[in-house]
């Protein structure tokens, strides 16, 4: 046992920084109890445990007196002086007391407690390790794979596990090959060790590629106030300068792509689109979908209800997204809210036959001179002069485009806002 003990002593000290105090300790708590079960009749019973050698001392003291009365806490004085020659009464004495197979039964009886005893320890060395890098980006090896795609990562003294979950499954990493993660969590196991685990597909590891490869966000210059993602697919950044001379957007991008195309290699040409960053979330929203305008757009009176936008037909497969992606992401940009995609046409078709039932309605209020709250006199005037438009069932049976094209003075855009109007104030 004494060579084991010392390879032992030496590959958990190399290989797994646990210092050969802490492991002795651990071996020789262990041992103690192994021998008390297997000394009988002493007590004091202690164990040294050699360092270098591995050699193993069951030591019990004795009470060195005149007349031996307790054989187990007692030893006469002629007995103790064949030990020590320099002993005296009252003095207590060490007798080495180590059984011949002591070594076989210590091997046995410790193993359980020694493991234990090793696991807290290493569950020590990997807090003290990584605690305080967490959040950070580390690199290592994959070294096995285990219960489907889960991986074990080799991070030198330590090895940390990337779930399924938390890696894209667009991603495949093979064994011995390279790999990044987010440091996501150390956490506690039910034997007494610890874990630490990785994650690729976390919102935080992009932001810390970016935080790598943008000095300007590294010293605060840019701040990146949201980021939403879609693990393998596409993630979405609002960046925010602090210096107005600099253009965050341009920053996090770099000359000619470059910065941004470093992270998009490490995420295996996920989609990345970075935006200017505004409080204001309708805003936010038409930033994250330019060059694309929002035609039309609904807010909810009450808090959490959708957002609905309407865009060009040609732009409503980008703004929806493959499944419905882009729209999903663009709602948990503004707040979780959800984002209702609807083409022009639909919208146009949609509005149309509302304003046709209503002015079909028989209601004397709609052939009264025309009445628009907020609308110039000027405007107000044109349209009452128009025996096509003067009131609201005219107006509700007529397009945008008729009255824009017949009244100079109001253009398309105009005209749209005051059917509208019209419609809101009618439903």
């Amino acid at each position: 046992m004494n060579k084991d003990l010392v390879a032992i002593f030496e590959y958990l000290e190399r290989e797994k920084g646990i210092k050969r105090d802490v492991i002795i300790n651990a071996i020789e708590e262990s041992l103690r109890a192994a021998a008390r079960k297997s000394i009988k009749g002493l007590i004091n019973i202690s164990v040294h445990v050699n360092a270098k050698s591995g050699n193993i001392e069951v030591i019990a003291q004795k009470e060195v007196v005149d007349k031996v009365t307790i054989p187990e806490e007692e030893i006469s004085l002629e007995q103790a002086r064949i030990i020590n020659p320099q002993a005296e009464l009252g003095q207590w004495i060490d007798l080495t007391v180590t059984p011949q197979d002591f070594g076989r039964i210590a091997a046995q009886t410790a193993r359980q407690v020694i493991s234990q005893k090793l696991r807290v320890a290493e569950r020590d060395v990997i807090y003290e390790e990584y605690r305080h890098r967490l959040h950070e980006i580390i690199s290592g090896t994959v070294k096995r794979v285990v219960r489907g795609s889960t991986l074990i990562v080799d991070l030198g003294k330590v090895e940390a596990i990337l779930p399924d979950r938390f890696y894209p499954k667009t991603e495949k990493f093979n064994v011995g090959e390279r790999v990044q993660a987010l440091l996501y969590e150390v956490r506690d196991t039910e034997n007494g060790g610890a874990e630490v685990i990785l994650s690729r597909s976390h919102p935080e590891f992009v932001e810390q590629l970016f935080l790598q490869e943008v000095p300007e966000l590294s010293d605060g210059t840019i701040l990146i106030q949201k980021i939403v993602r879609e693990a393998g697919y596409r993630t979405k950044l609002a960046v925010q300068s602090t210096d107005p001379k600099i253009d965050p957007v341009g920053a996090c991008v770099g000359v000619r792509g470059t910065r941004v195309k470093s992270i998009i290699r490490e995420l295996n040409n996920e989609k990345i689109d970075i935006f200017a960053y505004d409080d204001d979330p309708i805003k936010l929203l038409q930033n994250a979908l330019s060059p694309i305008q929002i035609k039309k757009i609904s807010v909810p009176e009450e808090e959490g209800g959708p957002i609905a936008i309407v865009v060009a037909d040609e732009d409503y497969p980008t703004v929806l997204g493959k499944r419905g992606m882009n729209a999903r992401l663009n709602g948990q940009l503004i707040g979780g809210m959800e984002l209702i995609v609807q083409k022009m046409s639909e919208y146009q078709s949609e509005r149309s036959i509302e304003m046709t039932q209503l002015a079909a309605e028989e209601d004397p209020t709609l052939d009264e001179p025309l009445r628009v709250e907020g609308m110039s006199s000027m405007i107000l005037e044109s349209l009452l002069g128009s025996p096509d438009f003067n009131t609201p069932r005219k107006l509700l049976n007529s397009s945008a485009k008729e009255i824009a094209a017949k009244i100079p003075e109001i253009s398309l855009e105009m005209a749209d806002k005051i059917l509208e109007q019209i419609r809101k104030k009618r439903t």
